[in-house]
């Protein structure tokens, strides 16, 4: 049960065949035997999602549905905003700020989708580093080898997820803060497209110079579960001033064969090493099932990342 997507989790709970209270519950579990070990969760949130739970069930029993998420849980970085809880985005200055007073509009968001808040999950100060360290909470381990490295600064939600501990998150991204844990513990992760999604209640704040690059994003183990959490969080909020109102079509009707795809396996500084590359090759050409040609762009002087582009 806890290995199947969030999708996956919440049409059980749609069938009856499980109940948000029984998924809860086993999540819980899940976090109290691997949290120890990972120190991926900063706050475990037992008592209000057991409750949010027995109500979710309560609903559905009388023919309720909230949305497509109804009765799975999620977890949320500590940088983004839950009512009633510290978002201390792992900061000492912010050991003993006041207790949020309202949801980020994407934590909102999923609420309303049905989803449950279970943990709040760990960072690097301020999200200024690829590895998961403050002086708050210590060091997130890696599910998979905890000798290393979660990554950064998204590091506990990729953790959590790796682990089972949650199937659904919400990181955020300025230099690959969600996406670098993703890759370190096997999961997935988007960065959006900056506009996509309100960045309202997330510390710190927009505005100066990372205002263009950063964005929040969802992370899963299944691409399927980053299809909805986008569908569920896109759009304006009215608040953040650089979210326009642009539709988000379906994924599923996006001609691959008609898309130009770019990548590099070398950035000029470290090279990926050659199992990486090969994955990395392997991924593209994926995207275009007749296996096509590929040609070195050239390098400038500067010895810009090596890329390829398929023609």
């Amino acid at each position: 049960m806890l290995t199947l997507s969030a999708c996956e989790q919440a049409r059980l709970i749609r069938e009856r065949s499980i109940s948000s209270r029984e998924l809860i519950s086993a999540h819980l579990e899940r976090i109290s035997a691997v949290n120890p070990l990972l120190h991926a969760a900063v706050e475990v949130q037992a008592e209000h999602a057991l409750s949010d739970a027995a109500a979710a069930d309560q609903e559905l029993a009388a023919g309720s549905l909230r949305g497509p998420l109804h009765g799975v849980p999620f977890s949320i970085k500590d940088s983004i905003e839950q009512a009633g809880t510290r978002c201390t985005a792992g900061t000492w200055g912010r050991r003993a700020a006041p207790l949020s007073t309202a949801d980020a509009t994407v934590v909102e968001r999923l609420r309303l989708a049905g989803a449950i808040p279970i943990a709040r999950t760990n960072l690097p100060d301020l999200l200024f580093a690829f590895e998961s360290a403050n002086l708050l909470f210590g060091q997130t381990n890696n599910p998979y080898d905890c000798a290393r490295t979660s990554g950064g600064s998204s590091g506990g939600e990729a953790a959590l997820i790796a682990a089972c501990g949650s199937p659904l998150g919400l990181g955020s991204d300025a230099a690959g803060s969600v996406r670098l844990p993703a890759a370190f513990c096997g999961i997935v992760g988007l960065k959006p497209t900056s506009g996509r999604l309100p960045r309202t209640g997330h510390f710190p704040p927009a505005g100066g110079w990372l205002e263009a690059v950063w964005q929040i994003g969802p992370m899963a183990r299944r691409v399927e579960d980053l299809i909805l959490a986008l569908r569920v969080l896109t759009g304006p909020d009215g608040i953040d001033p650089t979210v326009p109102d642009v539709p988000y079509r379906d994924p599923s009707r996006v001609k691959l064969s008609e898309l130009r795809v770019a990548f590099f396996t070398d950035n000029g500084i470290a090279a990926a090493d050659g199992e990486i590359a090969a994955v990395v090759r392997a991924a593209a050409a994926a995207l275009h099932p007749k296996l096509p040609r590929w040609r070195k762009l050239a390098r400038p002087a500067w010895k810009r990342p090596t890329t390829w582009r398929w023609n």
